[in-house]
């Protein structure tokens, strides 16, 4: 197939899931001798100029007419037969849709929730919240100042939510769109998606890395992830205060706005802040781990962790909220604790360090769910199903 992959890179001071996806799908395609082309846009070009650059990208988020123009150009001259889209947030915006109209069949990715969520996260004030969802308007958004905080800031995507809702561009000018996970589906289509359009494929790990047998790591666990209020950090610190003397190292990865208050609550417990570091070494720390926790008190996407976690054959632990249930086998590839909760998420992991057999039977389980749904081959099966499926839908359309 002539597949034209269209993604807005967030900048490159924040690393980013949806990056990382873009590049293993491009690669996935290309190895599997597709003909691709690339439309891309970089958050770091407006990031670099400031405010000057931040009332720009304010401004493209819900139409950017240049985008039509671009694209338009790309579609005539390249002819694909499916255009992909990532992210078009904030410099690329939902008017890609309407300016490849029928010529090929399109396909968005729902990396997040934002086509429904102004914040993208359905998050406000450290509790999950859908109302913006659930009523199918973004004035709780708008009067809460959900993104960043800041009713400003929330604006320009409230706009692009009401205003693709509006002209239904997502219910006309999306052939296919691909969640995550089902819980994400449901979720999408109770916010207005057509659910025959929604079609499940998780995120997969590329390659086949070998396995550090269970018996030679390292007594540690893991987090690997943002250093912020969403993640659930500040309960998985005061977990380790609670377990006290007697708790295994806990290695903390990535960076973020609470990493300072985080490493002040530390004081003797066993926790190791690593910081922002490499992704070979963050591959072989989590392959090195006895588990990895993932204390989420927001709704996931499909963490990337997780399914590295599984290619490396590292069992999870992580809370029972959103689509982190339907991705963790709780007993078979790892276990589930309850979102917020020390108690929970101690006595859940405590129970594990005490118990290496059982460990062990978890790794073998977390690299068994990559070989059988994490792994390249399904996932390419999946999405060139998926863009069969798109193409079709496209031709029904024309008739």
């Amino acid at each position: 197939m002539k597949v034209l992959m269209v993604h807005n890179f967030y900048g490159s001071g924040s690393p980013s899931g949806e990056n990382i996806v873009f590049e293993v799908e491009r690669n996935l395609l290309e190895q599997n001798g597709h003909e691709i082309r690339i439309f891309a846009r970089y958050s770091d070009d407006i990031i670099c100029k400031g405010m000057l650059g931040k009332i720009e990208g304010a401004i493209s988020v819900p139409w950017n007419p240049f985008t039509v123009r671009d694209i338009k150009k790309v579609i005539d001259d390249f002819k694909p037969d499916v255009v992909h889209v990532h992210n078009t947030f904030p410099l690329i915006s939902p008017s890609v849709f309407h300016a490849v109209g029928k010529k090929a069949a399109k396909v968005l990715t729902l990396h997040n929730y934002r086509l429904f969520c102004p914040a993208a996260i359905p998050m406000r004030e450290g509790r999950v919240c859908t109302e913006c969802i659930d009523k199918r308007s973004v004035m709780p958004a708008i009067e809460h100042g959900c993104y960043r905080k800041s009713r400003i800031a929330t604006a320009p995507l409230a706009t692009s939510v009401a205003l693709h809702r509006m002209l239904g561009t997502w219910r006309t000018k999306v052939d296919a769109f691909i969640a995550l996970t089902k819980f994400q589906r449901d979720l999408m289509t109770s916010g207005g998606l057509v659910s025959e359009k929604i079609h499940i494929k998780p995120n997969f790990y590329p390659g086949n890395p070998e396995i550090v047998p269970f018996i030679s790591r390292s007594i540690y666990v893991v987090y690997v992830g943002r250093l912020s209020e969403e993640k659930g950090v500040l309960s998985l610190i005061k977990a380790w205060q609670m377990w006290g003397s007697t708790a295994p190292k806990l290695k903390i990865i990535g960076d973020g706005p609470l990493r300072n208050e985080l490493q002040s609550l530390v004081g003797k417990c066993n926790i190791e802040f690593l910081g922002q570091i490499p992704y070979e070494e963050t591959q072989a720390q989590i392959a090195n781990a006895q588990l990895l926790v993932l204390p989420s008190e927001c709704f996931e996407g499909f963490p990337m962790v997780v399914r590295e976690a599984f290619a490396l054959g590292t069992p999870v632990a992580v809370s029972n909220l959103g689509p982190l249930p339907s991705i963790v086998n709780d007993g078979f590839n790892g276990v589930l604790f309850e979102a917020g909760n020390p108690h929970s998420m101690i006595s859940k992991v405590r129970n594990l360090m005490d118990n290496c057999e059982l460990l062990a039977n978890l790794a073998s389980g977390a690299r068994n769910s990559f070989e059988t749904l994490y792994n390249e081959k399904a996932n390419h099966r999946i999405l060139i199903e998926i863009y069969e499926k798109a193409i079709a839908a496209n031709l029904r359309s024309q008739n």
